[in-house]
């Protein structure tokens, strides 16, 4: 599954995240969300009208068939797409209707990706990457690096920062995405197929950095064919034919 293309500066992602809100406070909420594809010629109901909510520390799995709705779904809660019907509030914010640029500010200010395909950047060091989307929220030169520093050791990549992305394993690269993804502590983490691209063992091992963020705060929504993978989530979401059809607490 691939999300709609991100020109460099839709991965940048948050300042520090607010705190001092309990399990209870609702994240992401959907009221009847449709996406319908029109053409000249032809209408397609991606999704047929969803209602869920997500709470703030929740780790969500949204599961399905190929052509369900997924792919869909997360490019509306991460703001690449509106939808065509429908409520969306993200942190008590309605969204499902903004325009594109600001969409854009939206997304910088609370929502982290991490791509089934890193979407690193070739001609960067690892801690280029990492540092990325801090220079473009402006983070000052001696603040950049202590994060990065910080981040670099919380991944064990710490000995991989002078190296490039083709220098890499697939985990290793999948970790640097990561780094990348929550090195400006967004509210929210979107997960597309994270060990997709990964064997059994860097799977596993991306899959607890995943389970290990969840457990310090942040919100996770992961899209997965995995049932592995699905099992570290607490609650399972099914989609067939643009509709939720099960609810699955773990």
């Amino acid at each position: 599954m691939t999300l709609y293309p991100l020109p460099l500066e839709y991965i940048l992602l948050s300042p520090l995240r607010g705190s001092g809100r309990g399990s209870s406070f609702i994240m992401i909420k959907l009221e009847n969300i449709k996406k319908v594809f029109r053409t000249d010629v032809v209408e397609t109901t991606a999704l047929g009208g969803i209602s869920l909510e997500v709470k703030d520390g929740e780790f969500v799995a949204i599961m399905g068939p190929s052509g369900c709705g997924k792919s869909t779904l997360l490019n509306i809660l991460g703001l690449l797409d509106n939808p065509t019907e429908g409520h969306y509030w993200l942190d008590g914010v309605e969204v499902g209707g903004l325009r594109e640029r600001q969409r854009t500010l939206t997304r910088r200010g609370q929502i982290g990706f991490v791509f089934q395909s890193f979407n690193l950047i070739d001609e960067l060091t690892v801690e280029q990457n990492i540092e990325l989307p801090l220079k473009y929220l402006g983070v000052p030169a001696a603040e950049r690096k202590e994060r990065v520093t910080e981040i670099m050791r919380r991944m064990a990549i710490s000995h991989r920062a002078n190296h490039y992305p083709q220098q890499l394993s697939g985990g290793q690269q999948q970790r640097v995405a990561i780094a990348r993804a929550v090195v400006v502590k967004p509210k929210l983490v979107l997960a597309d197929e994270p060990t997709g691209n990964l064997d059994t063992k860097n799977g596993k091992e991306v899959m607890d950095l995943l389970t290990q963020l969840n457990a310090e705060g942040t919100t996770v929504v992961m899209v997965t064919h995995s049932q592995r993978d699905a099992a570290y989530a607490t609650r399972i979401i099914n989609l067939l034919d643009g509709m939720v059809v099960e609810k699955t607490l773990l």
